[in-house]
């Protein structure tokens, strides 16, 4: 893969379009009412989303469609592995954080990865939706966008699903775990 421009070769391409189309239909609850040829469609016209439908699937978010927006005519795909994606994990929030680290810094920080992909963290409340599609978190966490207020005194908030329900918890924003990620929204 070519990083400096983006851009995915013709095999990758298919490899990947193979890839979400199995994942579609093997998770048809997660985008009822939808069919593959319009979601196909749709990233065929728009096909510099591809590179980071890449990213999302080369670090372990296995991308599926979760919804459609109607007024904008975009799908929207959510990381959906089970687990936080394990190549997301043990970062702090964000490079606020990274700096304010003195010793044993993360590699990365939750924004930064997410902004390089070309993706945003998931909300609390998108999250919460994405929990209602099935069963995820069960032993990692997902930091998830943190409102400015928490931020500014120096924590973030991530979440997880224990004893079935879901859980939002805070932790200072420079905290970093090796199951703790965080999972990415794309609109196409």
């Amino acid at each position: 893969m070519n990083n400096s421009s983006k851009k995915l070769s013709s095999k990758e391409v298919k490899e990947l379009l193979s890839v979400l189309k199995d994942r579609f239909e093997k998770n048809r609850n997660r985008h009822e009412g939808m069919e593959w040829s319009n979601v196909l469609a749709r990233l065929e016209t728009h096909i510099e989303k591809l590179w980071t439908l890449n990213e999302m699937e080369e670090t372990g978010g296995e991308p599926d469609v979760v919804g459609y927006d109607n007024q904008t005519s975009e799908y929207i795909f959510y990381d959906c592995s089970e687990e936080s994606p394990k190549g997301r994990r043990s970062l702090c929030y964000d490079q606020e954080a990274l700096e304010s680290r003195k010793q044993h810094k993360p590699k990365d920080s939750a924004v930064n990865m997410a902004a390089a992909m070309g993706i945003e963290l998931l909300t609390e409340e998108q999250y919460r939706e994405l929990q209602r599609l099935g069963k995820f978190d069960l032993k990692t966490s997902s930091w998830v966008q943190t409102p400015a207020a928490i931020r500014k005194l120096g924590g973030a908030v991530f979440c997880d699903r224990r004893y079935n329900p879901v859980f939002l918890y805070h932790n200072g924003a420079d905290s970093y775990y090796a199951a703790r990620g965080f999972r990415g929204s794309l609109r196409v």
